[in-house]
């Protein structure tokens, strides 16, 4: 009894110590996700490198939680290189208290990938896609969005 309540209290402490999972997934794990989505969703591509991406999450944050009643989702798709995954990418994201999922994109050629997310990416980030598949909703924003935007891009999405 007591090597379990060890147990658990390890498990625990680790879980806080190193935060959430971060999935490795490729862009056709990511146009999967996409194309199956029941809720509406917001996927922001960002770095743990790029300035403008982390001024933007906290607020994208706040507003996936107070929209959690739409089942509206956020998914964080890092473009960290491959040297972040996934440590430093957990250790960013619990230093700045991320509860969003995060993914990290194993994908090196941007030629072969950014399109697929929207044909006029740049490659630029922080850029963000907004889906309601019921509606036939899709917009793509490739800058870094004002609180008030992302609150009339999620008007938008939920109408």
């Amino acid at each position: 009894m007591r090597r379990n309540i060890l147990l658990i209290v390890s498990l625990l402490a680790g879980s806080l110590i190193f935060g959430q999972e971060v999935r490795r997934v490729k862009i056709t794990d990511l146009e999967k996700i996409i194309a199956e989505s029941k809720t509406p969703l917001i996927i922001n591509m960002w770095a743990t490198w790029c300035k403008p991406c982390i001024e933007e999450i906290p607020y994208f944050q706040e507003e996936a939680l107070a929209h959690s009643k739409d089942s509206l989702q956020l998914l964080l798709v890092s473009l960290d290189f491959k040297e972040a995954f996934p440590n430093n990418i957990k250790t960013f994201a619990g230093k700045r208290n991320i509860t969003a999922s995060i993914l990290w994109l194993d994908e090196t050629d941007a030629d072969y990938f950014c399109p697929k997310i929207d044909p006029k990416w740049s490659g630029a980030i922080p850029a963000t896609l907004f889906i309601n598949n019921k509606k036939g909703y899709r917009k793509f924003a490739e800058d870094q969005l004002s609180h008030e935007e992302l609150k009339r891009e999620i008007m938008a999405l939920l109408e």
